[in-house]
């Protein structure tokens, strides 16, 4: 059908059918440049929007294991026959924080149908996710997913009497929720 429509109008005599068929190709390639920076620029806006990942300073990091590590000291510093003690915890991972996102979605159906009785349904989804942040662009935080436990070693004077020990090891494991087996306790220099 289209076919027979752009032969005809090549073998037709008239300036006007030329014609035609110019402003036919100058439609077709401004068409193509449109889709092409129209796919660059989208292309540009996905990877903003995957970066829009939150770091936290390492400042703040150490502050909060190291709280928690003077924290557990102070508490094994409070059983009886323990005089002083230090601790150190290992983590696997680091400390995140999940930001709050301000996110959009767009969902649209369409149903066309064309003069020979055909029917198309054209569905599109559209949606975007923006970090939300305060005046100073410093995101706002959801939650902060504190790293996982991996060990603990406790060294304390003391720590020779089994008694001692244990309950150290009782004290690390209630509060951190670490296995036996991952707390070890030394006696102090």
């Amino acid at each position: 059908m289209i076919k027979d429509k752009i032969t005809s109008l090549i073998k037709g005599d008239n300036k006007n059918n030329k014609k035609k068929i110019e402003n036919l190709v100058f439609a077709f390639v401004l068409l193509v440049i449109t889709l092409i920076s129209v796919n660059i620029i989208f292309k540009d806006n996905k990877k903003v929007k995957n970066q829009n990942t939150v770091e936290i300073n390492s400042k703040e990091i150490e502050t909060t294991s190291k709280d928690i590590q003077k924290e557990l000291e102070e508490i094994i510093k409070q059983i009886k026959g323990v005089e002083d003690a230090k601790i150190l915890i290992t983590y696997s991972e680091t400390e995140r924080l999940v930001p709050i996102y301000n996110e959009n979605s767009k969902q649209s159906t369409t149903e066309e149908k064309d003069t020979e009785g055909g029917t198309r349904i054209i569905e599109s989804y559209d949606s975007s996710k923006e970090v939300v942040s305060d005046s100073s662009q410093v995101p706002i935080t959801e939650k902060i997913v504190l790293p996982k436990i991996e060990g603990a070693v406790v060294i304390a004077k003391g720590a020779q009497n089994t008694v001692v020990k244990e309950s150290i090891i009782h004290a690390v494991e209630a509060a951190t929720g670490l296995a036996t087996h991952k707390i070890q306790v030394f006696e102090m220099k």
